[in-house]
C-alpha cells in the first residue's frame, strides 16, 4: 500500500510539473500595416513554440476588448505585438492591470506615441520618450548589451548584428528617465542609418524596462526577417521567463 502511495503521488507531482505555470495574452491586429501583421503572425508562431517547450499557457487575440479587469485577472503577461489599445476603456484596464503587478511585453509599434497619442500615463510609463523619427528603409543594425548580467541578456554577445527593422528613435532618449533600465542601444558604429529616412546620430535604445513595472519594450517587430537571427531569438524567448512574476506554480491557478 505504502509503494502505491508513493507512485500515486510521483505521478500527481509529474503531472503538476507539466501544467502552465503562467498564462501570457498576446494582443495583435490583422489590419495594420502588412509588415507588422508578418511579425506578429511569425511571433505567434515562435512563442506558440516557446510556451510548450517552457510550459507556460500562450494566447493571442484580435479581440482588443479583451483588454478589460475580468480577462486580464487570468492572465500574468500581457504582449502587443502590432497595435496597442485605443478605446478608453481598454487603455484604463490596462493601466489598472500594470498598476496593480500586471506584466507587459511590448514589440516595435506597440510603443508608438506622438502628440495625436493622448495617453499621458502610457507616455511616462515607457519612460517620458515621445516619437521623434525613423529610419527606412528598414535595415540590419549592430545592437550593443548595455547590462550582460541580466538573465535576460546573460547569453548574448557584447553586440551582435540585429535583422532588418525600422528603428524608432525618442525625445527625450528613455536613459534620462531615473526608472528606466536601458538593456540594449542601436550602436553608433551604424550612424547614419537609412536611405529614404536617415538617422544621423543621437542616443537609440532598443530595449528597455520601466523598473517601476514589470514590462519590457523592445523595438525589434517589423517585417518577417526578425526571427532570422538565432542569437536574437534567444534574446525573445528569454523576455518571457524574465517577466514572469515571481509566483510560481500559484500563477497557473
Amino acid at each position: 500500500m505504502r509503494y502505491l502511495l508513493w507512485f500515486v503521488l510521483l505521478f500527481v507531482d509529474a503531472a503538476q510539473a507539466q501544467q502552465p505555470v503562467f498564462h501570457v495574452l498576446a494582443f495583435y491586429s490583422d489590419t495594420v500595416e502588412r509588415d507588422h501583421v508578418d511579425f506578429a503572425h511569425q511571433a505567434i508562431e515562435f512563442y506558440s513554440s516557446v510556451a510548450r517547450r517552457r510550459h507556460f499557457d500562450f494566447t493571442a487575440t484580435t479581440h482588443w476588448d479583451d483588454l478589460n479587469a475580468g480577462t486580464l485577472a487570468h492572465y500574468q503577461l500581457v504582449i502587443w505585438l502590432d497595435d496597442q489599445p485605443h478605446t478608453p476603456q481598454q487603455r484604463d484596464a490596462f493601466e489598472q492591470y500594470m498598476e496593480h503587478g500586471g506584466g507587459w511585453l511590448g514589440f516595435h509599434i506597440a510603443a508608438y506615441n506622438d502628440s495625436d497619442t493622448d495617453w499621458p500615463w502610457f507616455v511616462r510609463f515607457l519612460g517620458g520618450g515621445v516619437f521623434y523619427g525613423n529610419n527606412w528603409p528598414p535595415l540590419p543594425a549592430e545592437v550593443t548589451v548595455d547590462d550582460p548580467t541580466q538573465s535576460l541578456t546573460k547569453t548574448l554577445p557584447k553586440s551582435f548584428l540585429s535583422p532588418p527593422n525600422e528603428w524608432y528613435i525618442w525625445k527625450p532618449s528613455p536613459r534620462l528617465n531615473k526608472d528606466i533600465k536601458v538593456l540594449m542601444t542601436l550602436s553608433p558604429s551604424n550612424y547614419p542609418i537609412g536611405l529614404k529616412d536617415t538617422i544621423e546620430g543621437g542616443d537609440l535604445p532598443v530595449v528597455w524596462t520601466n523598473t517601476r513595472y514589470r514590462m519590457l519594450y523592445l523595438n525589434m517587430g517589423h517585417g518577417d526577417k526578425i526571427f532570422d537571427s538565432n542569437i536574437q531569438n534567444r534574446l525573445l524567448e528569454e523576455a518571457i521567463p524574465w517577466l514572469a512574476p515571481p509566483c510560481g506554480r500559484s500563477c497557473g491557478h
